[in-house]
């Protein structure tokens, strides 16, 4: 399949109101692809808490006792910190299990935090399958797909959200990058290298749970101890993941939002800044041959019947029908 044909598929079918915002309705994700999306919000966060409770109990990274407390524990350090510095909480009872008192389950519940753990974990792989199917049956793994041009274009991503408070802050234009394709490049990385960090967390984690049985997938990752460290550093990725997720869909606006909820989406014609496909029926009938395809057929729209483009020229200049 050309690079070409692929990007085809994603575009988008519509109609561009002539002198009053429209609204296009475009479905986006399948109900399987919505609900295993929001099941992640619990599941994460349950394997973060119970997982900060297991690593309290034999930190993955540990350093010489200290002179002053005896502590070993980064995040027991980072917890004596915050509470010698932060007001109102000098008188902590135990600044070393700050982090964990409000991060984790708490210190010293290991055996109730390797149950939920693993409870979560099931549910993880579980949520993940369906995560799967739905991309399957809807289509969007198309949309996932890596491109040639995409670290070009996720660089200009990058640096149009970088720019986006400065340009706010002094009231000038800072046009949005155009794409035709459901996702922009630096989305697209994103949402590609998630399933990939979780079936890597996975992994790592049947390593750490069963070194003996699996010791083969323990070298894979270096031993026992280094598929800890993997383990720790994935966890990272998912919370540097989800803060600017959700920084980023709520500064895009409820359409964003809602489409992951409904999903469908509806938007105005400012959404030809993005490099949707908004041309007016006249326009599609003055350029037949590139005619656009729509976002989960495979198939090329119908040709429109002899009777309907008819009616198209003879109603140029007057306000296209929009569904609403």
């Amino acid at each position: 399949m050309s690079h070409s044909t692929q990007l085809d598929k994603e575009r988008i079918i519509t109609s561009a109101p002539e002198s009053h915002a429209g609204v296009l309705v475009v479905r986006r994700h399948h109900l399987l692809v919505r609900c295993s999306h929001w099941l992640n919000v619990p599941i994460l966060l349950g394997l973060i808490l119970s997982g900060l409770s297991i690593y309290w109990a034999s930190p993955v990274y540990q350093h010489k006792p200290s002179p002053m407390t005896g502590n070993v524990d980064p995040l027991a350090d980072l917890g004596i910190w915050i509470c010698a510095h932060v007001p109102g909480l000098h008188q902590y009872s135990s600044p070393p299990d700050w982090i964990y008192n409000h991060m984790s389950l708490g210190p010293a519940t290991l055996a109730e935090a390797l149950r939920l753990h693993w409870l979560f974990a099931y549910l993880l792989m579980l949520n993940g399958l369906v995560y799967l199917i739905g991309s399957a049956i809807g289509g969007g793994w198309r949309s996932l797909l890596p491109r040639t041009t995409d670290l070009r274009d996720a660089a200009r991503m990058f640096w149009y959200y970088i720019g986006i408070p400065v340009a706010r802050l002094t009231g000038r234009s800072w046009p949005h990058p155009r794409f035709s394709t459901k996702y922009n490049a630096l989305q697209r990385v994103a949402y590609f290298s998630v399933p990939i960090a979780g079936l890597l967390a996975i992994l790592t984690g049947w390593a750490i749970h069963k070194p003996m049985q699996f010791h083969w997938l323990a070298a894979i990752f270096g031993g026992y101890d280094k598929a800890r460290i993997w383990h720790f550093w994935l966890m990272c990725f998912f919370v540097l993941f989800v803060v600017p997720h959700v920084i980023l869909v709520l500064a895009d606006g409820w359409d964003t939002l809602r489409s992951m909820i409904t999903g469908r989406s509806r938007r105005h014609d400012k959404a030809t800044t993005s490099g949707l496909d908004l041309r007016s029926p006249c326009e599609l009938e003055a350029n037949p041959s590139s005619q656009p395809f729509s976002v989960f057929r495979k198939q090329p729209v119908p040709t429109k019947s002899l009777r309907d483009r008819n009616s198209v020229k003879a109603g140029c200049g007057a306000a296209p029908h929009l569904h609403p």
